[in-house]
């Protein structure tokens, strides 16, 4: 499982840093509105899938609560998942 949260993570993080640096200066720079649509939902079930993966894998490892944070807290945070990734599933 922690494979599959590896994958999904880098995903999310690329969706994330596409919705922010692509989608979003499209839809409000040059006014396209539906720029954000398709990114946004596909980012949107990476983010589950993330989250749940995250959950699942924290219990197996038996992550601490500081651990578990920081892995959660990634998910929001710009490039949030490429950090764990490197510090914690790696680890």
């Amino acid at each position: 499982m922690l494979k599959l949260l590896r994958i999904i993570a880098f995903l999310e993080g690329v969706s994330f840093l596409g919705l922010l640096f692509i989608a979003m200066p499209i839809k409000y720079l040059m006014d396209v509105p539906t720029a954000v649509k398709i990114p946004g939902m596909a980012h949107g079930g990476l983010f589950v899938a993330y989250v749940l993966l995250a959950i699942i894998v924290g219990l197996d490892k038996e992550w601490n609560i500081k651990t578990f944070a920081i892995v959660m807290i990634a998910s929001i945070l710009p490039f949030g998942t490429f950090y764990v990734d490197k510090k914690v599933f790696r680890g």
